[in-house]
């Protein structure tokens, strides 16, 4: 008998995990660690957005005395959505928020763009202006909106501003007057946002090749000529990304308008949120507002998912510019 028949042998010794079986071990561990969060997630986002679709299908409102569940006892399948297409008010309150979006919008654009600009190209004490500028983002919206309250004021600083140079500045009613006060909540928007604008396109130009700037201003091109066709052809991306996030978010403009106007003088102020706000806690009409609400949400979904496509389309033209 030789030594090596002495030694016994484990039949049943475990063999090492090959890398597949190591991958899907760690695969499942991942799910089951992500698992209460998937639920949480799922009971925040699916469960509203199921009893809203459910609530816009019936007249359901809170003064009927019936809990929400037995909203079916006044089904009336699409008749919010069909109704939603003759409201008048929901309308005008539509083709008020796209006006001010419209106005806005290239408002904060230019004015954020012209100031990444002037950072590129470099200024004195640039840590200094680059927070004052990003300041105004930091401010909460309902507070921005009564800072521009307390400045729009008849008797407010903006009048006795105007009034160094003009006598009859005293006189000028903005938030009372239609034209006046539309211009006003603009102007708190766009103090507001445009230094989120300028952060964004700011970023941008900073990814842009510093080899390839330097060469052209080697070569003499001035600062027109190296944003025209060197920086700009590289941030398309990036422009199509900020203007999308301020449209979205414009759209849903509700804190500065309730703060400064409350949508008047009369309604001519009135958002798409504000109409919402309204319908939802003055005229209680629950069933109605879920159908808007579900609406508006498709829409904005269908605009998202442009607004992406052309962020894709200009990422993918990228590397042909260079």
């Amino acid at each position: 008998m030789t030594m090596a028949d002495t030694i016994p042998v484990e039949a049943d010794a475990p063999k090492p995990a090959t890398r597949d079986q190591l991958a899907v071990e760690k695969v499942t561990l991942a799910r089951r660690l992500i698992l209460p969060t998937q639920l949480l997630l799922v009971f925040i986002v699916a469960f509203p957005l199921v009893m809203q679709i459910y609530i816009s299908l019936t007249w359901w409102t809170p003064l009927d005395g019936d809990p929400w569940y037995l909203a079916y006892l006044s089904w009336a399948w699409f008749d919010n959505y069909l109704y939603l297409l003759s409201d008048s008010d929901l309308w005008a309150a539509v083709w008020r928020t796209v006006l001010f979006v419209a106005i806005a919008v290239p408002i904060e654009f230019f004015l954020g763009l012209l100031l990444a600009v002037l950072f590129y190209e470099g200024i004195m004490a640039r840590s200094v202006f680059y927070s004052l500028i990003l300041m105004p983002m930091m401010v909460v919206p309902a507070v921005a909106g009564y800072i521009f309250h307390l400045i729009f004021q008849q008797t407010g600083p903006l009048n006795a501003f105007l009034g160094l140079f003009w006598s009859g500045a005293s006189e000028i009613n903005w938030l009372s007057d239609v034209t006046n006060a539309f211009i006003a909540i603009i102007i708190a928007e766009v103090w507001h946002w445009t230094p989120l604008m300028f952060l964004i396109l700011f970023a941008g130009l900073m990814s842009v090749p510093e080899d390839q700037m330097r060469a052209s201003v080697i070569l003499g091109a001035n600062w027109w000529v190296r944003f025209r066709y060197i920086a700009l052809p590289r941030i398309k991306a990036v422009i199509f990304i900020a203007i999308g996030l301020r449209v979205i978010e414009s759209l849903k403009i509700f804190d500065e308008i309730f703060v400064m106007t409350s949508g008047g003088p009369g309604v001519a102020t009135q958002s798409l949120s504000l109409y919402l706000y309204k319908l939802t806690f003055q005229g209680l009409e629950w069933s109605y507002v879920a159908a808007i609400g579900i609406t508006v949400l498709v829409a904005l979904s269908v605009l998202t998912a442009l607004i992406l496509s052309r962020v894709q389309k200009a990422g993918q033209a990228k590397p042909e510019a260079n």
